[in-house]
């Protein structure tokens, strides 16, 4: 459809920007899609039995653009897409607020529906976005499960701009331009 990179939004909100779900989902519309899929991450009011009271992320912003461009590249490979809008908040997000907005519009809702799982997937999985989650009785720096589970298969990580990061004794060692969310040591330390 589109060139790769003409109708890919990616922006990482600064501090007390709330997602403006209309302008990501207008700028994925077209006339000649039947489809737009969205995802919305939004900040709950419980987890494991304690009370939230909001998230607060950090982000290594390049990196992050980066490697969000380097997944809506990569789902573009994968399914016929006409144009992604992909928007992370950072900063604190109070319970109800949207932290993580993706809309993806194809022509059929298959390739919208998959590219859209794919696309906040892959973001959880090896975006360096940061997640603190507050409670009424103390925080604590999360750990997606999507990155555990990719850490745990065959001792890699799949980083978002595909090249692996091998796993040695916890320790990470660097092969691409995204790095993981874990202790990356310089691979002359190694």
């Amino acid at each position: 459809m589109a060139d790769e990179h003409e109708k890919d939004l990616v922006e990482i909100l600064e501090e007390n920007h709330p997602i403006d779900i209309n302008k990501y989902t207008n700028y994925v519309h077209s006339p000649q899609c039947s489809a737009i899929a969205t995802f919305f991450g939004n900040t709950r009011d419980t987890f494991d039995g304690k009370t939230v009271i909001e998230l607060r992320y950090e982000a290594y912003v390049p990196m992050a653009i980066r490697c969000l461009k380097s997944i809506c590249s990569s789902a573009r490979s994968m399914w016929d897409i006409n144009a992604i809008a992909v928007a992370h908040r950072l900063g604190p997000v109070s319970v109800g607020e949207t932290s993580v907005f993706v809309a993806i519009s194809s022509v059929h809702r298959a390739d919208a529906l998959d590219a859209c799982k794919f696309v906040i997937d892959e973001i959880k999985a090896s975006v360096p976005i940061w997640k603190k989650e507050v409670y009424s009785n103390g925080e604590v720096w999360k750990e997606n499960t999507e990155f555990l589970e990719r850490r745990s298969e065959n001792g890699t990580i799949r980083a978002c701009c595909k090249p692996k990061v091998k796993v040695e004794d916890d320790e990470a060692v660097k092969n691409g331009c995204c790095r993981p969310k874990v202790k990356v040591e310089d691979a002359g330390n190694a």
